[in-house]
């Protein structure tokens, strides 16, 4: 019974990735196209023409069709950080993880087994999840003359374990999207140079004078794509790093409350 509410919430992370990246793309392609892409924001009132000066967003449409994709990726970026920061919070629980692990392994030095537990259902969460899960079985084991210590210890730890696999695997969904959007976004913008390039020299080489109205444009678009790409890049590989190691946080202080448990049953187990 206990795996199913786990099982639940991985189908509707599975399916929130799914609906929200295509979704986005939508979203990308709409502001391109009648937001940037709006008559207002051009000469003449056509997109073909120059950017009113100083318009921005007409000097992003400039970038090209590579533009929503670019805007696809920083707003999957955003969205999947928001997404994460709110399963990572809700992991952690009410208070701070580090003082909650302080307060169980004073408890523990001091036998008080049950108000270790009550401790844990206060600070709810992922971490109070596990720990609680690793009390209970102590208690069970404490009552049970049916083994020795040390099937004891080992029916703690396995069950400190499993809770622990039902609970974090959670916490690192979606991850790889962030985590592959930091590479892609790059990637994808330096496409776009490319092209802007491309285009650039293109203009050069079909002119029979230098066009420079068509070298600024292929070159704007370079410059508009990297810019997009490089920055959207960057937003996920710090959003990655700190989710990373608020993930590995939690994790250290499940292990620490873990050992301390096998500890004290050890050390008052005869």
């Amino acid at each position: 019974m206990s795996k199913q509410p786990v099982k639940t919430e991985s189908g509707f992370k599975s399916a929130f990735a799914a609906i929200v990246m295509p979704v986005l793309i939508i979203v990308s392609v709409l502001i391109y196209m009648y937001v940037l892409g709006d008559g207002s924001n051009f000469e003449g009132g056509d997109p073909n023409n120059h950017p009113l000066p100083g318009n921005y967003l007409g000097i992003v449409y400039k970038g090209g069709p590579i533009v929503p994709i670019l805007m696809s990726c920083l707003l999957m970026v955003l969205t999947f950080a928001i997404e994460r920061f709110i399963t990572i919070s809700s992991a952690s629980g009410k208070g701070s993880v580090a003082g909650f692990v302080v307060k169980i392994r004073t408890n523990l030095s001091q036998g008080k087994i049950q108000e270790s537990i009550a401790e844990c259902d206060k600070q709810k969460g992922s971490v109070a999840n596990v720990i609680k899960a690793g009390l209970n079985k102590y208690v069970d084991m404490q009552k049970s003359t049916e083994y020795d210590k040390e099937q004891k210890i080992a029916a703690i730890q396995k069950d400190i374990e499993e809770a622990t696999q039902l609970e974090m695997p959670m916490l690192q969904k979606n991850l790889v999207i962030i985590s592959t959007l930091a590479s892609v976004a790059t990637l994808i913008g330096l496409l776009g140079t490319v092209i802007g390039m491309i285009k650039a020299f293109a203009a050069l080489a079909n002119a029979g004078a230098p066009d420079a109205t068509a070298l600024a444009n292929g070159i704007s678009e370079a410059l508009i794509n990297t810019a997009l790409g490089i920055g959207s890049s960057a937003l996920a590989i710090i959003f990655y790093n700190y989710f990373t190691n608020k993930i590995d946080s939690l994790t250290y202080g499940i292990d620490e409350a873990g050992f301390s448990i096998v500890n004290t049953f050890s050390a008052t187990e005869k």
